[in-house]
């Protein structure tokens, strides 16, 4: 089978969505692909964002491969699939424009995993898969009948068939991914990465997958959820290629990048660069310092309130006070140049505790954010809390909530984020 594997080209106009909004590796694809050409399939990727491809071009692109079936991401990348943006119009408009030449269309991402019907409805596609989606692209690539395929949902005599929990991957044994060098070329952004200009190329990696921690706001319920880490040795043989192709700095988008000894140790000895992304109350001063040694040039670790009473209320499970986070901040700048504490707007933090945090945490150099607002993705406890299952509204739900809660948003939303009906114009209506 011929399969096309697309990141669409992004736009976030007016929308409330805070992650980066600079190209990043779509990683998802990249094991697809590494899973499709395994099994014998013939594979091509797209990723129209990285390399500048208008639309139309891109459509002309997967159109002249004549693929049987093509893939297209919801969200930019694994990154954030977390934070992705609520809204499906550059996916929608992909799908609408390919129309026949693109084969089974089927979709993979965030807003399948929490809403398959919804998102099904919405694209126009044929298949919509839940979950992590690598092995389940390679099991439909080789399925004869879509009712053999976990973890999908797709049309079956006007109706919305779905197959089964969301998919979570084995990923211990992810294979090494490798890219073209056009790609790494282009690859110009360094992720969260603040103490010096970049004079090389920068890359994604993934040297485990979710996490132990349930917090009430961390959108991870339908996907990249259960723990995994991968083999140390899969992880390095991808390293090593990225530094082979001129790559001087790695964000592990490891959605908690906790203290693995072998790891730092064999980062140590290579000459690279990187970022995570962690709980700084998992690390004593001494894997702090290992941390730095191994070449870590940021850290962006997970605070959110100032109080014993807030962090609970957010599930944190976190056992250490302020006063001990603060001084591990401190600590992890010593050999780290970037060090952020990330905070939440919480009902438990009042302006001066927020004030005076910053301002000691500044003196040592460690950046501490304006309390961000909370948006309820559907796939959060927090989500579910207030309105229980997902439904075919969810989405629009969330975001009335959060337009109606808030009147400022994060540093990055320079445009006021208008309702998310009026987002997605160009969808199929619910």
């Amino acid at each position: 089978m011929k399969v096309a594997l697309v990141n669409p080209p992004w736009s976030f106009e007016n929308s409330i969505y805070f992650g980066s909004r600079e190209p990043h590796l779509p990683l998802e694809l990249g094991y697809c692909r590494a899973l499709l050409e395994a099994r014998g399939h013939v594979v091509r990727m797209f990723d129209a964002h990285l390399c500048s491809l208008p639309m139309s071009d891109l459509v002309r692109q997967v159109t002249a491969f004549v693929p049987d079936m093509t893939v297209v991401t919801t969200a930019p990348t694994y990154l954030f699939w977390r934070c992705t943006q609520p809204e499906l119009r550059i996916p929608r408009a992909f799908v609408a424009a390919i129309g026949q030449g693109g084969g089974r269309l089927v979709a993979v991402g965030p807003h399948g995993s929490a809403t398959p019907a919804t998102t099904l409805r919405k694209l126009g596609c044929e298949v919509v898969v839940l979950g992590e989606c690598e092995e389940v692209v390679a099991a439909l690539a080789d399925a004869g009948d879509l009712e053999d395929v976990a973890s999908i949902a797709f049309w079956r005599n006007d109706d919305v068939r779905v197959t089964g929990a969301a998919a979570v991957s084995e990923f211990v044994h992810a294979p090494a991914l490798h890219w073209p060098d056009e790609w790494i070329g282009r690859h110009t952004h360094h992720h969260h990465r603040f103490d010096a200009p970049a004079t090389g190329p920068g890359a994604e990696v993934e040297a485990s997958r979710g996490c132990p921690y349930h917090c009430s706001f961390c959108a991870k319920i339908d996907f990249r959820d259960k723990y995994r880490r991968r083999k140390l040795d899969l992880v390095l043989q991808e390293v090593d290629g990225l530094i082979g192709q001129g790559v001087e700095y790695i964000y592990f988008i490891d959605e908690i990048f906790l203290p693995q000894r072998p790891l730092l140790e064999a980062l140590t000895v290579r000459k690279i660069l990187f970022g995570v992304q962690t709980r700084i109350d998992l690390w004593q001063p001494d894997m702090l310092d290992r941390l730095g040694a191994a070449g870590c040039v940021s850290i962006e670790a997970g605070v959110e309130s100032l109080t014993a009473e807030g962090r609970a209320a957010l599930d944190k499970d976190c056992r250490a006070s302020t006063d001990d986070l603060s001084d591990r901040l401190i600590h992890a700048r010593r050999s780290v140049p970037f060090v952020q504490a990330n905070l939440i707007q919480t009902t438990n933090d009042s302006e001066d505790l927020v004030r005076n945090f910053r301002e000691k945490l500044q003196r040592h150099g460690v950046w501490a954010n304006d309390p961000v607002p909370l948006y309820p993705y559907p796939s959060t406890p927090d989500y579910r809390r207030l309105w229980g299952v997902p439904d075919d509204f969810a989405w629009e739900r969330a975001h009335a909530h959060y337009l109606g809660q808030f009147s400022t948003f994060s540093d990055i939303q320079e445009e006021r984020p208008v309702p998310l009906a009026e987002l997605e114009a160009a969808c199929c209506p619910v």
